[in-house]
């Protein structure tokens, strides 16, 4: 049901760095030549994007060394267990996300809570495309990996994991400091179809775990040295991630 890939969609942001916009979710394509690492893979529904965008920067499925996950909501592992099963791709995350991809439990927003703030605007059109894009099926990854050890991955762009909770107790950022880029998942995003605002922001509170624990989280990214956010949801934001961090405690604040 989601729409066909468009060039529009697939932002280079440098280095062979790509921020590709899928059905109102993100994910990232670090390429090393004929290899890359894939940071999170949209919805169920999008697949056939995530595969055209991979095909439109001259990768295959197969050139995929990793599947990084930010967090395990389905939005963000839709392709994750496709790609897992059909060409071995690991699928690493905090150790803390495991049960979480594994579905032991959901940690989701509910039917309730996004019923009684179904008064807001934008929050039934993106209620009904998350159910339409896949966002309540049951899609687990079976065998989830931890990251092997502490510090930057051995993947393309040596991404190092950032512990980010609230949004979710393993939710992780990541950091490719190569280039001074932070692949920011939920912890940080610049628009949400459910937000009435634009730039840094933390999701509306719906959305996370522990409210308090992601504004925590947000002391932990302002002292990453970066200067481009690849958030999960928006457009990139170029500028220091501490003045993206003040403009998200701010608008948190109101």
């Amino acid at each position: 049901m989601t729409r066909q890939l468009r060039d529009e969609d697939i932002a280079h942001i440098g280095d062979d760095i790509y921020l590709v916009s899928g059905s109102n979710t993100n994910w990232v394509i670090v390429k090393d030549g004929d290899d890359a690492t894939l940071v999170d893979s949209g919805y169920p529904a999008d697949h056939e994007m995530l595969l055209a965008s991979l095909e439109a920067v001259g990768l295959t499925p197969q050139s995929v060394r990793a599947v990084l996950v930010t967090h395990a909501h389905n939005d963000h592992i839709g392709a994750a267990e496709r790609l897992r099963t059909a060409h071995g791709t690991p699928v690493m995350m905090h150790e803390k996300e495991l049960a979480h991809a594994r579905r032991e439990y959901l940690h989701q927003v509910s039917a309730g809570q996004v019923l009684t703030q179904s008064w807001r605007p934008g929050v039934l059109p993106w209620a009904v495309h998350a159910i339409r894009a896949g966002g309540t099926a049951h899609v687990p990854v079976t065998e989830p990996s931890p990251f092997p050890a502490p510090g930057p991955l051995d993947l393309p762009g040596a991404p190092e994991p950032v512990h980010t909770p609230g949004h979710t107790e393993g939710h992780c950022a990541y950091l490719l400091a190569g280039s001074g880029t932070l692949i920011s998942g939920d912890a940080l995003v610049t628009a949400h179809p459910t937000s009435r605002i634009d730039g840094p922001q933390l999701l509306p509170a719906m959305f996370h775990t522990d409210r308090s624990e992601a504004l925590r989280s947000l002391d932990t990214l302002k002292g990453i040295d970066a200067d481009v956010i690849l958030p999960g949801h928006g457009p990139a934001y170029r500028g220091g991630v501490k003045e993206a961090v003040a403009h998200a405690w701010e608008r948190a604040a109101r």
